[in-house]
């Protein structure tokens, strides 16, 4: 996911508030987790985030994500963030996220994750 970081994106520093890049990557750790479950999900935890470097005005983020680990229910999600000068395309790791995402079904309770096709044959 790519997002450009505006003035109203940024406190009295010029750079990008931390919270407005935590709902970001709450965002793209849902989406590696829905894309892995097919099915929806809600964030049980963010574990632990690391910022780095700070992020500027009229910089684009970019917010990349992998689904770690899969539990029963949950997924371990991370996330890096790079920051990425429009112009030159110069890019370098800002930030570094761990989210805790579970699958729920239509009830709204967590639900299975189905294994991975090499993590199935590998149980059999």
């Amino acid at each position: 996911m790519i997002e450009s970081v505006f003035p109203t994106d940024t406190n009295s520093q010029g750079n990008l508030f931390g919270g407005t890049l935590l709902a970001w990557m709450d965002k793209v750790a849902g989406y590696a987790a829905i894309r892995r479950a097919r099915r929806p999900v809600v964030t049980a935890a963010i574990e632990r985030v690391s910022f780095e470097i700070p992020i500027r005005q009229g910089e684009m983020v970019v917010l990349d994500a992998e689904v770690e680990r899969v539990g029963r229910t949950s997924m371990a999600v991370r996330v890096d963030v790079f920051r990425e000068d429009p112009f030159d395309g110069a890019r370098e790791r800002c930030t570094v996220g761990h989210f805790a995402m579970v699958a729920i079904g239509p009830d709204g309770k967590p639900t299975p994750v189905d294994p991975a096709p090499d993590e199935a044959a590998a149980a059999r």
